[in-house]
């Protein structure tokens, strides 16, 4: 018992050393390789843009305005070249797909990071209405597809890999709207084009809670009010007037509690997407992913009672 006990541990800590050192060798040159990222105007997209630089990547960055890749241009290097995207505009993409394809010539392109995403509207299911999906699917879900495909020969050429941003709520989800199904939507796409492209790889970030646009308490309070003023007086009564302001106060304090303000911990885990010899299939990120909803996301559905503290019950 006790040689099978060592047996064990030796075993366990032999795999955790190879995983290391697997993890940590990185490919030759940076200097050479290009990498397109989408939603580049603040956030995780702003963040990796900028570092990447500093590694002498030559970065291609996509905002979705003017003056965001205004802002980036000005505090980076000559390398860094920053653009106007909406992935939701097919032509937008094309006119990308076009000017990425003159800077990279026949080297082709190294990485694509879809990273572009929006998290509103937000609310129980009877409160929205079937566009309110679509304003997030388009972003979130539809442009990842549309950007990726329109991307896909340039990948080809330069033997790159795709990194998908997704999320926790990929495999929980906290409420309605369109931004759980979307990164369920993302969870099956990466893994759609893993196992059917042979030739790129492709990863995707699992995030928990972090502190950007997409978890802004003012936003989404502005947005729940908005969808309750519109709703018809059944609705209203069937979830009562105090109802909003108990969803408003459990969305804060899990929020407050959850939101990491360090965003280099996702941006560091795309960063060893795109310079790892071997990346990872899927990397979670924050321990709120690692220590509660993954974890949680294997418990029966009744066993999941965490989430009636996030949202409250009508």
């Amino acid at each position: 018992g006790h040689v099978a006990s060592i047996c064990a541990v030796v075993c366990v800590v032999v795999l955790l050393l190879w995983r290391h050192v697997r993890d940590a060798a990185t490919v030759d040159t940076f200097h050479d390789k290009y990498v397109f990222i989408t939603g580049c105007d603040s956030g995780f997209g702003h963040l990796l843009a900028t570092r990447l630089d500093r590694l002498h990547f030559n970065v291609i960055a996509a905002c979705l305005t003017v003056d965001g890749a205004a802002e980036l241009t000005s505090m980076s290097s000559c390398r860094l070249k920053a653009i106007a995207l909406d992935v939701t505009n097919g032509a937008s993409v094309s006119r990308a797909v076009k000017f990425v394809s003159a800077q990279v010539g026949e080297r082709g392109l190294w990485g694509l990071v879809n990273n572009a995403g929006r998290s509103l509207p937000i609310a129980p299911a009877d409160w929205l209405r079937v566009e309110d999906f679509a304003k997030v699917l388009d972003v979130n879900l539809l442009g990842v597809v549309d950007v990726t495909l329109q991307f896909l020969p340039l990948l080809k050429k330069g033997r790159g890999r795709v990194v998908n941003v997704a999320s926790i709520l990929g495999r929980l989800a906290f409420f309605s709207g369109g931004y759980c199904i979307s990164k369920f939507g993302v969870e099956a796409f990466s893994d759609a084009l893993r196992n059917a492209t042979l030739w790129h790889q492709s990863e995707h970030d699992r995030a928990g809670f972090f502190r950007t646009t997409v978890t802004r308490l003012d936003l989404m309070e502005q947005n729940l009010k908005a969808l309750w003023d519109r709703q018809p007086q059944d609705v209203r009564d069937a979830y009562g007037t105090e109802y909003i302001a108990e969803y408003v106060k459990k969305q804060a304090f899990s929020l407050e509690m959850l939101c990491s303000p360090d965003l280099s911990k996702v941006t560091g885990c795309m960063e060893r997407a795109l310079t790892a010899q071997h990346p990872r299939a899927r990397y979670s990120v924050g321990w709120d992913a690692k220590l509660l909803w993954i974890p949680m996301s294997y418990c029966p559905t009744r066993g999941r009672l965490l989430l009636r503290h996030v949202v409250p019950d009508p």
